[in-house]
């Protein structure tokens, strides 16, 4: 796994100071010079290996005993961190890659079946006679594995802000595996494992511009339109929105993605018409099909609406809960202060083991602790590989939040959710104590048969888990946090009619957390303007209270509401695309559950998985921490998924609403990707 790594970024400071108004000021040559020379130090980090690697991956294989499917699968990574970040974009890349890897393996074998070679899939016809079995089988399929991924790699990249880069990687691969790149015939009756291994990808690469992604105009919406203005960032409040239970895109002085790559200023919606695409275990009776504007928007495993706020009524039980969620985000962003003192277990002896979901929104009071934090679990009482306990691991809560965030957000080289849990299947397989033996059972599987098996079972889940919860992001179409509470922090406080600033659509008043502004307080004047009567929120301290990230913590304080942010870089904030539900939940949700299913086991191999952040790195970004080594720890596939879910309440980008219809749905979008994919491996069935 090259992420994880050494974080050496160029410092914006050079044409961003801490405040915001100062932005527009910067020299556009600047910010050119400052995104290339980024790209470069972070493509030679990627060269440098494993700087941050997580302690089960000491054990990792040298490339040389790899199986092919894996070397493709880490050159692929590499591309996918190195081109913009699209997490439904790089699922369905990924789910491809698998694909190709399992046909050009399992033509070679009598007693299982292609994925698409030689059938229908999804009204798309992959014609195929055969070829003939050759003596020598391993050298074959290592041959038609490498075409196949070459092939497919060299076209899905081909667009990338780092092509040429990517390309280089592919070529020098297949060079040094002794293979000819330039040999393009696709024509399998030859017999050449490489004809066939072109004539896969050609087969997926033309599936892929008929399956509703839109590929060939670089995945752009056909019909989906936003409903609100944009949200100037360094603006207070949220005075252009027109409808706040809609997405609303941001509007940056300077954007740039969790890749490092200049964007557009002004968001657009990243794939809202998902739920078009083909999928690969979800079926049509699992979707419900709406219309807006004249438009099919087709909608898997629909979850039901999300809450939305009313704005004329105070005491509307949704919108009280709504209400409730929003401020939980910002109550969690006051926990990235490692000055509070405030120390956690965080061992698996403390953490993970939740038994059930909340089944309501009216249930996440139970579930969530909105002043401290975290969730309800328990922990595990024993490590069942050791039959120990588990050794406990104490942390200040505001290093760990912080660490946790980021390391779920996968900067600043991001493989998107989808690539983390392929790199965490391909760190599983590397542990001794892992055994490749499908569903825990019968015979151990060689690397590469166990490594095309469990890359198209985690390929398809994770591409399933896209198309699901885009869908619903798309139709919707539901507001991130920080739309949300600066327009109810903007409106005031619902709490009391009798005080200052009431409004139905306001924020409630909690004591310690969220106050009216008093003429004392100082921030009673803000550049010469009176805040007397508005709201302030004890939260993360901002960009503004960091002048150098390298040095600084911003911190806890209280800060005006309707300048409140997320904890995420200044050039970035949050993402663009609608929140509901929560992409990270519904990815690592189904992941879990396929690898649970997979290897027949919940926990990770020995016992727990782990990743080391060292002391006063430069792994955060956007501030300087953590304040001592941090090691966060799991022990079960859904410890881990659940604690990345709650990270991005963390981040500022996901209320709890968003969080648990994305975990519920990932869960029966792994069950039903491994129980399709499974059928492939019998040939009868």
């Amino acid at each position: 796994m090259l992420k994880k790594h050494l974080f050496c970024q160029v410092s914006w400071q050079c044409c961003i100071k801490n405040n915001k108004t100062q932005w527009p000021f910067a020299p556009l040559s600047i910010v050119i010079l400052v995104v290339i020379l980024n790209t470069f130090f972070t493509t030679a980090v990627s060269a440098l290996g494993k700087i941050y690697a997580p302690a089960v991956t000491q054990h990792s294989q040298p490339q040389n005993v790899q199986s092919i499917a894996r070397q493709w699968n880490e050159v692929m990574l590499q591309a996918i961190r190195r081109d913009y970040t699209r997490p439904p974009v790089h699922a369905r890349n990924l789910f491809h890659f698998s694909i190709v890897v399992y046909d050009a393996w399992a033509v070679y074998d009598p007693h299982v079946q292609t994925y698409l070679l030689g059938k229908t899939v999804n009204n798309h016809t992959c014609h195929f006679d055969s070829v003939l079995i050759p003596d020598d089988v391993a050298a074959a399929r290592n041959k038609a594995i490498s075409y196949a991924a070459y092939r497919l790699l060299s076209h899905r990249f081909a667009s990338s802000p780092n092509a040429e880069q990517s390309q280089k990687s592919f070529d020098q691969l297949m060079r040094h595996l002794g293979y000819d790149p330039t040999f393009t015939n696709r024509d399998y009756h030859d017999n050449n494992p490489a004809s066939l291994g072109n004539y896969i990808a050609w087969s997926v690469i033309t599936m892929g511009l008929s399956d509703g992604a839109n590929e060939k105009n670089k995945f752009k919406p056909v019909h989906y339109k936003e409903v609100n203005a944009p949200l100037v960032f360094r603006n207070s409040g949220n005075p252009g929105i027109k409808d706040p239970n809609r997405w609303q895109p941001l509007k940056l002085d300077i954007a740039v993605d969790q890749n490092g790559h200049l964007v557009a200023g002004t968001q657009k919606f990243q794939s809202p018409e998902w739920g078009n695409v083909t999928p690969f275990a979800l079926l049509p009776e699992d979707a419900n099909v709406y219309q807006r504007d004249g438009h099919e928007y087709r909608v898997y495993l629909d979850p039901g609406p999300v809450p939305v706020l009313d704005t004329t009524n105070a005491n509307d039980p949704i919108s009280k809960e709504l209400k409730w969620s929003v401020a939980l985000v910002a109550a969690w962003a006051g926990h990235h202060n490692p000055a509070d003192g405030v120390q956690w277990e965080v061992s698996p002896g403390a953490v993970g083991n939740l038994k059930n979901y909340p089944a309501s929104i009216f249930d996440y009071k139970n579930f969530y602790n909105f002043f401290k934090g975290s969730d309800n679990s328990e922990g595990h009482s024993l490590n069942p590989k050791t039959q120990q306990p588990y050794a406990t691991n104490k942390v200040l809560r505001g290093d760990y939040t912080r660490v946790l965030a980021a390391y779920w957000a996968d900067g600043p080289n991001s493989e998107t959710p989808p690539g983390h849990w392929f790199t965490i299947l391909n760190h599983i397989n590397d542990h001794p104590d892992f055994q490749r033996k499908m569903e825990g059972q019968g015979a151990t599987l060689d690397e590469l048969e166990w490594d095309v098996k469990s890359y198209l079972l985690l390929g398809g889940a994770l591409h399933d888990a896209a198309i699901a919860a885009w869908s619903v992001k798309g139709w919707y179409d539901a507001a991130r946090p920080l739309s949300l509470f600066r327009y109810m922090a903007a409106k005031g406080q619902c709490s009391d009619p009798s005080l200052p600033s009431y409004h139905p659509a306001g924020l409630p008043l909690m004591d310690g957390f969220i106050e009216l502004i008093m003429p004392t307080d100082k921030l009673a004047q803000t550049e010469g303007h009176s805040n007397v009567g508005k709201l302030k929120v004890y939260s993360w301290a901002g960009h503004q209270a960091i002048r150098d990230k390298d040095s600084q913590i911003a911190g806890a304080n209280w800060v005006l509401a309707e300048d409140w942010c997320t904890f995420q870089k200044e050039t970035f904030v949050t993402p663009p695309f609608a929140g509901y539900v929560s992409g990270h939940s519904t990815f690592s949700r189904a992941a879990a559950e396929v690898l649970t299913l997979l290897t027949g086991d919940p926990f990770f191999p020995g016992g727990m998985y782990e990743f080391t952040v060292p002391k006063d790195s430069k792994f955060l970004q956007l501030e300087k921490g953590p304040s001592t080594h941090i090691t966060l720890q799991w022990a079960t596939y859904v410890d881990a998924a659940d604690q990345c879910a709650l990270s991005r309440i963390w981040g500022g980008l996901h209320p709890p609403y968003d969080d648990i219809p994305g975990r519920v749905m990932g869960q029966k979008i792994g069950q039903k990707a491994f129980l399709n994919g499974k059928k492939l491996f019998q040939k009868n069935i």
